[in-house]
């Protein structure tokens, strides 16, 4: 098969019918298999990809997640072939893809900014790939309808990009890349430049027509909301290296390193000592230590990552901490504590249980995780303020 390009776009058609709701059904690909092995690339100086090697499944949902410049969408234009690799291997069900050119690699991909044709309507971009397919007219108008069903934009088929709005213009390009039936979906930032309403309804419909195709998909993505609420696993990325692969719940309970710890989600740094191999002290407590310095020897200071939701609250006067904000959050709330009049940490509590600590009130801070993540003892002990 052969992949297309649109303006900056490498696309690819078609199951027919919805996955979406309505039209016809349409038949699951069954997933191909792709493997970045040992993967290098360098651009002069600067190392973006350091011996990455990722397994994923057939028909699994990848996130690729990291911060700007942590190599994510190198990895990604790698396995598109659009960049080369320095070295290593990049294997699709078994076959060294590295001298395939992107055009016979059969992968569809969607990019942040659409790149649909501005020329042409709707179903016109959703069919260049039949068309240049040779896909006689009928057969073309055809597919290319039964894709903006499955994407319900059937009744937007004779409209141009500027005439739809952004999510719509994603959908469109995203229907596009499955015309010619991709062996791999590769998403970049798909959802980055959408608001906050149409960003979450466009991923829930992704992730629906992604298990519904069954079809290997690779997402790249700095937004952690995105990457755990759509992934079957989460692939951190730091220093064009692989910090974690893991299902999005282990992702978040059991982080492997500082980083993810940090990186996914809100944490807490709170200082502690280590009671032997494997056990710290923190906030009156002995409990299970992990992570690369939790073997340390006893009485060594180390920091003590917690969740917000690891801590828990008490009214009490003359304690450990007095509430400095307190964040309405739906069913639970966020309340700032300062400890020791010189560290702030988060806490989740249920929100009747923040209606009843006024800011300035006296809390006494405890610890309800009974396995923690200890990093090496930073100079100043500070909260992570990116928030969830």
């Amino acid at each position: 098969m052969t992949a297309i390009s649109g303006p900056n776009q490498m696309t690819t058609p078609a199951a027919t019918g919805s996955a979406w709701g309505g039209g016809s059904p349409v038949e699951a690909q069954g997933g191909t298999a792709v493997v970045l092995r040992d993967l290098c690339c360098i651009f002069g100086t600067v190392r973006a990809l350091d011996g990455l090697s990722i397994d994923i499944s057939p028909g699994e949902f990848l996130a690729l997640l990291g911060p700007s410049g942590c190599g994510k969408t190198t990895a990604l234009r790698i396995l598109a072939g659009f960049e080369s690799a320095s070295s290593g291997q990049v294997l699709v069900d078994g076959q060294d893809v590295q001298s395939v050119p992107a055009q016979k690699r059969n992968m569809g991909m969607v990019f942040q900014s659409y790149s649909l044709f501005p020329n042409m309507t709707a179903l016109e971009n959703v069919a260049f790939g039949l068309r240049l397919r040779k896909i006689g007219t009928a057969e073309r108008k055809a597919k290319a309808m039964s894709l903006l069903e499955m994407v319900e934009l059937a009744d937007r088929a004779g409209r141009y990009p500027h005439q739809l709005s952004g999510g719509q213009q994603q959908r469109v390009a995203l229907a596009r890349a499955l015309a010619i039936e991709p062996r791999v979906l590769l998403l970049d930032e798909p959802l980055s430049a959408l608001d906050a309403k149409v960003r979450v309804q466009l991923r829930e419909q992704i992730r629906a027509l992604q298990r519904r195709l069954s079809i290997t998909t690779v997402f790249v993505t700095h937004d952690q909301d995105e990457a755990l609420s759509m992934a079957d696993r989460v692939a951190v990325m730091r220093g064009g290296k692989l910090e974690q692969v893991a299902p999005p719940a282990e992702l978040y309970d059991e982080p492997q390193t500082p980083f993810v710890a940090e990186f996914v989600g809100t944490m807490n740094r709170l200082p502690g000592k280590l009671a032997g191999p494997g056990r710290v002290s923190v906030l009156g407590r002995e409990v299970v230590a992990r992570g690369p310095f939790a073997n340390g020897p006893g009485g060594q200071d180390v920091d003590v990552l917690v969740r917000p939701e690891g801590l828990a609250l008490a009214p009490v006067p003359g304690a450990n901490g007095i509430v400095s904000a307190v964040t309405f959050r739906g069913a639970q709330s966020r309340v700032d504590v300062l400890l020791w009049a010189d560290m702030a940490v988060k806490v989740d509590v249920p929100s009747p249980v923040a209606a009843s600590l006024p800011v300035g009130s006296s809390v006494e801070v405890s610890l309800v995780s009974d396995n923690v993540l200890v990093d090496q003892a930073a100079g100043q002990i500070s909260v992570n303020q990116e928030e969830t």
